[in-house]
């Protein structure tokens, strides 16, 4: 097998890693966005719900789950309006000019938009100055999503 892969690598010239860090955030196991919480419920409930298999929607070459029937049609028809902003990645990163991961649960619902925060302290930081935090991600957001891997 390493008779095959030198003589591609030297081709090659230099070996690059590719990224396998995708543009909306799926959980590793089963691929559905944001580990399978349903975006609608973030706005309509007190805690995000779990959604289920039975009410999935692709978007964005994604599935998405929702909790109910409903909450599926409401995404269908506006599915940028409940996504979380920057696919899902942490937005304080996004902010800062990087990308990572994000927990779905630690959120934070701002101007009818949902961000998300890799961590507790992250969100706390968003939420010192939201709108600055907000706008310096939206305006980082195009150049690192060009690295990322499309669905």
């Amino acid at each position: 097998m390493l008779a095959f892969v030198l003589p591609l690598l030297s081709m090659a010239g230099t070996a690059q890693a590719q990224s396998i860090v995708t543009t909306i955030i799926t959980d590793p196991l089963t691929g559905v966005a944001i580990d399978g919480m349903d975006a609608v419920s973030y706005f309509t409930e007190p805690a995000p719900l779990l959604g289920r298999g039975d009410y999935e929607f692709t978007w964005s070459g994604v599935p998405w789950h929702f909790a109910n029937a409903a909450n599926r049609d409401v995404f269908a028809r506006a599915p940028e309006i409940y996504a979380p902003q920057f696919g899902g990645h942490g937005a304080m990163s996004v902010a800062r000019g990087f990308v990572s991961d994000a927990d779905p649960s630690i959120y934070a619902v701002y101007e009818q938009r949902l961000y998300m925060f890799y961590s507790a302290g992250n969100r706390e930081a968003f939420l010192l100055a939201p709108a600055e935090a907000a706008t310096k991600a939206a305006k980082n957001w195009p150049a690192l999503a060009k690295v990322l891997v499309r669905q």
